[in-house]
């Protein structure tokens, strides 16, 4: 059975950090995409960064590029999301996902395993 565990959302200032934690189990994923995907009261969910699993392709959308970094630890099978100078827009619940995919996608229903959310508050 496929699991993917979200970790570290919290509240934070405007300009904070956060680190947010996805471990996944349940089957190899080498051969899987990992993306970090969030979700505000009213809006679409939207992927702010993926990753392969070698680490030799990534995205960022626009709105986190040179804010956010995304990387994955094979050995402990987790993928981490490092949010600096956060800003209250990026106030959402984030999940983490699985795309069975060699190349980069970003659109929610390419994916098909999810994490159960973690709450990320970024305060004024």
């Amino acid at each position: 059975q496929v699991q993917l565990v979200e970790s570290g959302g919290g509240l934070v200032q405007a300009g904070g950090s956060l680190r947010l934690s996805c471990a996944a189990s349940g089957r190899t994923f080498s051969n899987y995409i990992m993306g970090w995907f969030r979700q505000a009261p009213a809006k679409e969910r939207e992927c702010v960064a993926a990753i392969s699993w070698s680490g030799d392709s990534s995205y960022y959308a626009d709105s986190v590029k040179g804010r956010f970094t995304i990387s994955a630890d094979n050995a402990k099978n987790t993928v981490y999301l490092q949010m600096d100078s956060l800003k209250p827009e990026d106030t959402a619940v984030y999940y983490c996902a699985a795309a069975r995919n060699h190349k980069l996608v970003v659109r929610p229903g390419t994916y098909n395993y999810w994490g159960q959310g973690t709450q990320v508050t970024v305060s004024s």
